[in-house]
């Protein structure tokens, strides 16, 4: 197995061979998710608590089901009403979740970095589930595995990345992850929502959707992220989907197979028409959602491996008598 991660808080710290190892037990974990018996032993005695500091739907629901579809004892937090509100620190209430020995922890936090932090005080597993505008991991996973079942390869690919650049977590990882699998990645966007210096990571940059969607094959566009926006980065609405909404035009410029994705949720009539979002032969988001299940599954799975040998070393070394 070529997957010996403790935690995955990024894709940043994933080699290919890693990623390719999640993927192929994400792929396993679809068929079972479509048998009539969806369940499996996996995770069967372990503890997984979901900490959203932030709202979810997809995310948390998709962690929760696939938790318990591999047996664990799961426990949803609610943040809101936490003592964090009364205010005890992170690290804080790090220590007091040490103290009820889980073995996964899944955390959403809005600042960059706070997932990694908790990690380093917990001696359990930590999945991040999205932390600022820093990464997203599991969504570049799932959308790297609805990429390869639909297109039969995940190299070798010309990807558009579209909207909100600078605000998206879900960009970052995707940007991060794509490149290391030797895909060809364009982001397209206004100026105002494109990050300095982007084109460090090895990317091309387009302010004119229709130039940049030219033979593409993957068209992934991205929700404003309005809540963290401080100032007018875009004039209006309107004028945001006249100039950078997928349409039915604009996706003409793309090659003929080409899929369309989106992160959720959607802005119909802003980043994306309804018509497109919802055609069957072109429009993967239902797909996306699906996969989502099966990644955490995964990574979960494979989280919990390594935890478990870790155990039992650290159980052997101290049964030596020297």
């Amino acid at each position: 197995m070529s997957f010996d991660a403790r935690h995955l808080l990024g894709i940043e710290y994933l080699r290919p061979d890693a990623i390719r190892t999640l993927l192929d037990l994400a792929d396993r974990y679809v068929d079972l998710n479509r048998s009539p018996q969806k369940h499996s032993t996996a995770l069967a005695g372990l503890t997984q608590i979901n900490m959203f500091f932030e709202a979810s739907t997809r995310t948390q629901a998709s962690f929760e089901i696939a938790g318990k579809r591999l047996g664990a004892d799961v426990m949803n937090m609610a943040m809101q009403a936490s003592s964090l509100k009364k205010g005890e620190t992170l690290i804080d209430t790090a220590l007091t979740l040490n103290a009820m020995h889980p073995d996964l922890l899944v955390v959403r936090h809005p600042h960059s970095g706070a997932v990694n932090l908790l990690a380093e005080k917990v001696n359990c597993a930590v999945l991040n589930a999205g932390d600022g505008r820093h990464e997203h991991p599991t969504q570049a996973l799932l959308d790297a595995l609805t990429i390869r079942r639909k297109k039969g390869r995940l190299h070798r690919l010309t990807v558009a990345i579209c909207g909100d650049i600078a605000h998206s977590r879900v960009a970052r990882s995707n940007i991060l992850l794509l490149g290391k699998m030797e895909n060809r990645l364009r982001l397209i966007g206004p100026p105002t929502l494109m990050p300095a210096s982007i084109e460090e990571f090895g990317v091309e940059v387009y302010d004119d959707m229709r130039e940049g969607l030219q033979g593409a094959d993957v068209v992934m566009m991205l929700r404003l992220q309005k809540e963290r926006m401080d100032g007018g980065f875009i004039p209006s609405e309107r004028e945001y989907y006249h100039r950078w909404g997928l349409d039915a035009e604009k996706l003409s410029q793309a090659k003929p197979d080409a899929i369309v994705m989106h992160p959720g949720p959607m802005n119909r009539g802003v980043e994306i028409d309804g018509t497109i979002a919802d055609d069957i032969n072109r429009s993967v988001i239902q797909e996306q959602v699906e996969m989502g299940v099966a990644v955490r599954m995964a990574a979960m799975d494979l989280l919990a491996r390594n935890l478990r040998a870790a155990r039992e070393s650290e159980g052997d070394a101290k049964g030596v008598i020297i």
